[in-house]
């Protein structure tokens, strides 16, 4: 195992802990403060096309930010995966998202077997809302190391004239110095974070 991959365990093993710390309330009221700063930024509110991950009890609540983007009349995507694949395709509404099944990592997921639009073949994305393990204030992110967001962005970068914004929404606790990255680690825009 080279340098990099090892630093890169080691500190996803370390972030586990530390947010398996946080209370569920204190994860909530992160979230609320992350949501208020996004929708205030002109990047969200300018951006039409949007892509948003579902969040899982260990990262930063999607859901307001969800609902917000159907209130606003955004065009919303989402990730599907499947093997070492992932695509952001088109959801409809809340009731869309609620009658989403559920994948082993228990997360809802669009099923990989109906059509659905898939934004990269559609116009593209103007927003991108990235969840991770740790950040950097500059950008770095660390991925739970399967490489799907940087497959993706690098297809996106590659299909899109116009760059997305890449924006990260992370815990206070998920913000380091500095984090371990390749080659392949696609630096964002902005990671917002409560404080």
């Amino acid at each position: 195992m080279c340098g990099i991959t090892y630093a890169k365990l080691t500190l996803r093993k370390k972030m586990k802990v530390i947010i398996g710390q946080l209370t569920s309330e204190e994860k909530q009221r992160q979230s609320r403060k992350v949501f208020e700063k996004l929708s205030a930024l002109k990047q969200f509110q300018e951006s039409r096309r949007v892509s948003v991950y579902l969040s899982t009890n260990d990262e930063i609540d999607t859901m307001p930010i969800l609902k917000n983007l159907f209130e606003t009349k955004k065009e919303v995507f989402v990730p599907r995966y499947q093997g070492k694949q992932m695509e952001m395709v088109k959801l409809f509404s809340m009731e869309d998202y609620e009658t989403l099944p559920l994948t082993k990592w228990n997360i809802k997921q669009p099923e990989w077997n109906k059509p659905r639009e898939n934004a990269l073949e559609s116009g593209g994305l103007d927003l991108i809302i990235l969840p991770g393990v740790a950040f950097t204030a500059d950008g770095k992110r660390l991925g739970h190391g399967m490489g799907y967001y940087d497959k993706f962005l690098a297809t996106c970068l590659k299909k899109q004239q116009q760059k997305p914004h890449l924006i990260g929404v992370a815990f206070n606790e998920q913000l380091g110095e500095d984090i371990p990255t390749s080659e392949s680690d696609v630096p964002l825009d902005l990671v917002l974070i409560e404080k």
